[in-house]
């Protein structure tokens, strides 16, 4: 008995997805040690930077709580934090390629500029990385929203009367 070809895409969205989340769970943590090589505690920027990454990992962590329960909390929590942390991911990357000795000044490192030069540099990198596969998510979250709402329209066998009008009222202009 092998599933429909709407319910194998279904499945491997689902999966797609949550390879995502936990390669942006990966991103984000190794972003968090990076920044932390840094020894960046002193500076408020550097601690807003911490704090950017933690709630990617919030984030990531409630798209695979969205999807495994299905509730439109955990789904409007991971869309906010993933369009939230996407824009600000791509803002620091920016900011961390294009200005990097202006960056690191106001990081307040210790570390020796060439070396945090590097370091900054490959937290950027991950940065890019991460906005990409927010945005990857984004977009696979929309689609297995999409096929739970017709697959439960399926399930139940309930045609709501605005469908019906749609389907028997011609469009008029």
């Amino acid at each position: 008995m092998g599933l429909t070809s709407d319910a194998q895409s279904h499945h491997k969205t689902h999966k797609f997805f949550l390879i995502c989340n936990y390669i942006l769970l990966g991103a984000a943590s190794s972003c968090i040690f990076l920044t932390q090589s840094l020894r960046l505690f002193p500076s408020a920027v550097g601690a807003l930077l911490i704090l950017l990454h933690a709630i990617t990992i919030g984030g990531a962590i409630s798209g695979c709580n969205a999807v495994s329960a299905g509730s439109n909390k955990w789904y409007a929590a991971h869309m906010t934090a993933a369009v939230l942390t996407a824009i600000f991911h791509g803002s620091v990357s920016v900011l961390i390629f294009t200005t990097t000795s202006n960056f690191l000044t106001a990081l307040k490192s210790y570390v020796r500029e060439d070396d945090a030069a590097v370091i900054l540099k490959m937290a950027g990198g991950l940065c890019v990385l991460m906005f990409c596969l927010e945005w990857l998510v984004l977009t696979l979250a929309f689609f297995l929203r999409y096929y739970s709402f017709v697959e439960g329209g399926r399930a139940r066998g309930k045609v709501s009367a605005e469908d019906t009008m749609m389907r028997t009222m011609p469009f008029h202009v």
